[in-house]
């Protein structure tokens, strides 16, 4: 039997992913709804849902279905961040349960008072996590399981890197205001957090180098792993030998000095995703908690400057 969806935030960068995970699941989208009207990728997907561009008109279709006796299974959220909370809270006071795309929340506090809502609601939160479905990385987790279980002691040295090139227009969206995104480690490194505390253990000890518009960089003291990270969305920062290929992009992990590879792949995941949730394998609030808190600490801290640990791509920063 095919589940109903309803989707809010249609024009986003991530929205056809999870439209196409709707229809790859042999699902239907119902209704969607979003500020922005072009939104002409529906036309390849569900042309014949509704669409609404704005909030009360779509609230209200939710509440006329509900009343009509039909089910809305699950509403799917790629909002900016700062909205996840209400809208997440819209779809389980609809009846329905929710998928939300990262950051799930801005703060842990937010999770907390989300749980509520779910044990009032009987419905749930699933938040895509999408590394933790690819392969690469399971791979990584197993074998990392394996040599944890021989040495509990073990410790790795990590270096993860993500530099995605953004143009002016991003530091006059809602993605380049802190307090609608969470700033850089929210808005881009929140899945890297989730996936090397998934891997190495929770987070020890947190610590900021640095902390600019465009750049972000500190360490991390996991269970069994010390982290170097550093994100960007500034082009000038990528590698040379990256930039001669063509690509605005660069993304690095390395453990113990070996590089982990996982540049393909990511296309699939959402519907992965998606088929997992629907088999009642999804990860909910619980699973998205340690990387809310990660961040949320990140965004308070203060940059403690080229002290200590930290990632040699800070100097490209500093000079």
């Amino acid at each position: 039997m095919k589940n109903n969806f309803a989707l809010i935030g249609a024009s986003g960068y991530i929205a056809p992913r999870h439209m196409k995970a709707i229809k790859d699941t042999d699902n239907e989208l119902i209704v969607a709804y979003d500020p922005y009207d072009g939104i002409g990728i529906m036309d390849s997907n569900f042309p014949q849902a509704e669409f609404f561009t704005e909030a009360e008109r779509f609230e209200d279709f939710l509440s006329k279905w509900r009343r009509s006796g039909k089910s809305m299974d699950f509403v799917s959220i790629m909002t900016p961040n700062y909205l996840h909370k209400s809208h997440i809270r819209l779809g389980l006071e609809n009846g329905s349960d929710v998928i939300c795309e990262k950051p799930l929340v801005l703060n842990p506090s937010d999770i907390d008072d989300l749980k509520e809502v779910e044990n009032l609601t009987g419905k749930r939160v699933y938040n895509i996590l999408q590394l933790r479905l690819h392969e690469s990385i399971i791979a990584l987790k197993e074998k990392v399981a394996r040599e944890i279980k021989e040495n509990p002691e073990k410790i790795y040295d990590i270096d993860l890197t993500y530099l995605t090139s953004r143009g002016k227009w991003y530091f006059e969206s809602w993605k380049g205001k802190e307090e609608k995104s969470g700033g850089l480690a929210s808005n881009i490194g929140v899945h890297f957090y989730d996936m090397l505390t998934w891997i190495f253990g929770d987070v020890e000890e947190n610590i900021v180098h640095l902390k600019k518009a465009d750049a972000s960089a500190g360490y991390f003291r996991l269970k069994n792993a010390k982290v170097r990270w550093f994100l960007s969305v500034n082009y000038d920062y990528i590698p040379e030998e990256i930039k001669e290929t063509g690509q605005r992009t660069y993304r690095s992990i390395t453990v113990d000095g070996e590089e982990i590879e996982f540049s393909g792949g990511f296309t699939e995941l959402h519907t992965r995703s998606y088929e997992e949730i629907l088999k009642g394998n999804g990860f909910g609030l619980d699973e998205a908690y340690g990387s809310i808190k990660t961040v949320s600490t990140i965004r308070s801290l203060e940059p403690i400057g080229l002290v200590g640990d930290y990632h040699p791509f800070c100097k490209k920063v500093i000079n």
